[in-house]
């Protein structure tokens, strides 16, 4: 059961207004990001960080990313209601719940075992349901491919080959390139070996981790 106060619907909605001044234009994102309770991941301590535009340590070496580089890589998705999306990198969970808040049918890998754990159990538990899957997020998902959409939120040093050949054409796969710094990236699939790519700027993710073994 969810604690969501008009406090916290405040803390929202000037959310909302905040990441409106900063180019978000999709009504559908910016009332995803206005409808998902963000602070359920954040101790009572620490709440009033929870609507901040800010990333923040949610344990195993990760971070909740920042509201303002989930509705940047959700506005880029293009996303209709009933798509499906195959988001690499569940971390805590919140992405996934924007996505599923505007109506996608997501399938969710995580590497790290630890969250996978956490996020597999709770977020059904509040009422968000998704495909929930410990795995290795480079080779993605072939036996439930073709996706409408591919999303990536980690830092990748690379497109993994796998992961383009799960996109149906027409679709489209967002995707942070880079080491240190990662180059947000867009590729729209024009043919089974034809690819539009289209850079957006420059953010700082988590790397994208290979699962070495079962039972790390």
């Amino acid at each position: 059961m969810v604690t969501d106060t008009y406090r916290h619907k405040g803390l929202r909605k000037k959310l909302v207004e905040l990441l409106k001044e900063k180019g978000i234009k999709n009504a559908d994102v910016l009332n995803a990001i206005g409808n998902v309770p963000r602070h359920v991941f954040f101790d009572e301590t620490f709440i009033g960080k929870a609507y901040e535009d800010i990333a923040f340590p949610i344990g195993a070496g990760q971070t909740i990313s920042r509201p303002h580089t989930v509705a940047f890589q959700t506005e880029l998705l293009k996303l209709k209601r009933d798509e499906k999306v195959l988001e690499i990198g569940t971390g805590c969970g919140y992405q996934t719940m924007v996505l599923i808040e505007m109506g996608a049918k997501v399938y969710t890998i995580e590497r790290q075992k630890e969250l996978y754990d956490r996020t597999h159990k709770f977020l059904p538990g509040i009422g968000y349901n998704a495909k929930f899957i410990y795995g290795d997020g480079y080779k993605g998902l072939p036996l439930f491919a073709p996706f409408d959409k591919i999303i990536i939120t980690a830092g990748a040093p690379f497109i993994p080959n796998d992961l383009l050949s799960q996109l149906k054409v027409g679709g489209l796969m967002v995707i942070p390139i880079g080491d240190k710094v990662q180059t947000m990236t867009l590729l729209e699939k024009k043919s089974l070996k034809h690819f539009e790519k289209t850079e957006f700027g420059e953010f700082k993710f988590v790397p994208l981790l290979e699962r070495k073994e079962w039972g790390e």
